[in-house]
């Protein structure tokens, strides 16, 4: 075989591909210095192609873009199984689905966005972008192929923050000139989102009955809650008059509970519904009920953006704490361990979280239900054109 000399390389050598890309890095620089300030904005893609918990906290940057840009179009880029969700966004008017472009840069040049916010990192559609001459490309710094592909560059790190994830995602306007981190108390107004109403959820409320939702499983994502202290909760409900527990997950993870804690789903006020929704379902679901309970996941962030009382358990190890992934919203909770332990290794034997107990959870569920009942003694609101005048 001929020897491959440095002048011959194979076009996918990662040497050579390394310095081709250093190139464009350059010549992207440079044209990035001589760059006039970004004009108004009519049509702003948002791409977030991870995962769901992520996708929810990243729906408020489309709300605050709706406030200050007046008549803008914001569209959002995310994966298949997200997308149900974002399509209950009334921030969102479009949603473009990961898996199905086949040819992303037609389809952004197609769409005539005249800027493109990468709030996930995305090598392909980055490059798509270039391609597709969007005249506002928006990433962070610290992925070098950005150099190269986005010609707005932001730069802040996210490991070492001391912003929540969603307050992060601000810090991606910056480079536009918008220049705005939201306090946290002002995010839950932001999310725009609206649970759908489904005649299988209706179907499972009872009359003065008090519904809620454990979700023990994370998918891996973060540290858990034992099962055995959600067990443990379910049984202290037992014995409040019209509670009522569902519990979700996938239908893999359901199975994971019956092996692990069966006694669970043989208490007659549980219901097991793993694997009985999809996405638009699960939303259906935790929009219909008292309260959710789970670590930092999905459904955690899906409750506290509709509104409903949610309560996020969490270790004191950034960066997965409290204050970069804590619920958001106005009636969203939070609890951790008072102090981190040496030992923690993994989901399976997290200290921290086997610390935070039972009392703790339950008192902040009871106290749900006192505002629930408190809500069920108010007389309705008559319509505004028969109400009541006084004589």
């Amino acid at each position: 075989m001929k020897p491959v000399g440095p002048h011959h390389r194979h076009h996918n050598d990662p040497h050579d591909r390394e310095a081709h890309e250093a190139h464009e890095a350059h010549e992207a620089l440079q044209s990035d210095h001589a760059r006039p300030p970004a004009p108004a904005l009519s049509r702003i893609l948002i791409c977030r192609s991870d995962n769901l918990g992520d996708v929810v906290l990243t729906l408020p940057l489309a709300g605050y873009l709706k406030q200050v840009l007046p008549g803008v179009q914001v569209d959002f880029l995310c994966r298949g199984y997200a997308a149900p969700l974002v399509r209950q966004c009334r921030h969102v008017d479009q949603v473009l689905v990961l898996e199905e472009l086949t040819d992303p840069a037609r389809r952004f040049a197609d769409e005539a966005y005249d800027a493109v916010i990468f709030a996930f990192p995305n090598r392909r559609l980055a490059q798509a972008a270039r391609r597709a001459r969007i005249a506002q490309r928006v990433g962070t710094s610290h992925r070098f192929y950005h150099w190269y592909t986005c010609n707005r560059l932001a730069h802040f790190s996210r490991v070492r923050s001391l912003l929540h994830e969603a307050q992060l995602n601000f810090e991606l306007l910056r480079p536009l000139g918008i220049v705005h981190v939201p306090e946290l108390g002002d995010i839950g107004a932001l999310y725009g989102l609206a649970a759908p109403r489904l005649a299988a959820v209706d179907a499972l409320r009872e009359s003065g009955s008090f519904n809620v939702v454990l979700h023990p499983k994370s998918n891996g994502n973060g540290r858990e809650w034992p099962l055995a202290h959600y067990a443990a909760l379910a049984l202290r409900l037992q014995s409040v008059p019209g509670a009522r527990v569902w519990v979700t997950g996938s239908a893999a993870e359901g199975e994971l509970l019956e092996r692990e804690i069966g006694a669970l789903f043989a208490m007659p006020h549980v219901r097991n519904l793993c694997g009985r929704f999809d996405l638009a379902g699960l939303t259906a679901l935790i929009g219909s009920a008292d309260g959710l309970v789970a670590s930092g996941t999905g459904p955690l962030h899906i409750a506290a953006a509709l509104g409903r009382p949610a309560l996020g358990l969490f270790p004191p190890i950034a960066p997965i704490h409290v204050g970069r992934w804590g619920a958001l919203g106005p009636r969203a909770q939070s609890l951790c361990a008072e102090r981190r332990c040496a030992t923690c290794t993994g989901n399976a034997s997290c200290t921290c979280m086997h610390a935070i107990s039972v009392d703790a959870v339950a008192a902040a569920v009871l106290g749900w239900r006192e505002d629930h009942l408190k809500q069920l003694d108010k007389p309705a609101a008559l319509p505004p054109q028969t109400a009541l005048i006084a004589p």
